[in-house]
């Protein structure tokens, strides 16, 4: 019979990064879904006049349904420590999720 691991016994993880890695800075976050993976588009928001917004998206990536899962959970987890530190962080009405089915 095999004993459980133990925290000794994990692998180490080690991260490196590729040579196309970039920091990027994104205030626009679209979510897509399909029933095999969550695809998140990242980009830039701005409004340079009353009548206009300009959205430029420079990244998407596609999760699997357990990282998008585990996503959630690690930003819960971290906002609410964030706002521990630094307050309540308020939504504008109009940028809440609205409730009902999603197509």
């Amino acid at each position: 019979m095999s004993q459980p691991k133990t925290p000794a016994d994990q692998p180490t993880v080690t991260t490196s990064q590729t040579a196309e890695y970039r920091n990027n800075y994104a205030n626009s976050v679209q979510v897509r879904m399909s029933v095999w993976d969550f695809f998140l588009v990242f980009g830039t928001m701005r409004q340079d006049s009353p009548d206009e917004v300009k959205l430029e998206n420079f990244q998407g990536i596609y999760l699997s349904p357990q990282q998008a899962k585990a996503l959630l959970q690690i930003l819960q987890h971290n906002l609410t420590q964030y706002e521990k530190a630094f307050g309540e962080l308020a939504l504008e009405p109009h940028l809440v999720p609205p409730s009902g089915p999603v197509h």
